[in-house]
């Protein structure tokens, strides 16, 4: 990681920004104190808007909600549901 101090960075800032678009970060240093590090600019996702697979689910059974019977557990434990 290269640093420079503020003159260099006011005068070269163009060399500078070109060696972020490679990758490469860099530190801006006032009186040898890091100020300010330049990085490549990555554009954030698109955010998922909620709501977008309203209407493609479908309730297969309206009584799913309902505990299960005596019979319908013993069936699901050995595997025959």
């Amino acid at each position: 990681m290269a640093s420079y101090n503020i003159h260099e960075a006011k005068s070269s800032l163009s060399k500078l920004l070109k060696k972020t678009e490679q990758g490469e970060e860099v530190i801006i240093m006032r009186n040898g104190e890091p100020v300010a590090k330049l990085v490549r600019y990555r554009r954030r996702q698109k955010k998922i808007k909620l709501g977008f697979g309203a209407g493609l689910a479908q309730e297969i059974d309206k009584d799913w909600w309902k505990p299960m019977t005596d019979e319908e557990v013993e069936a699901f434990v050995e595997g025959r549901l």
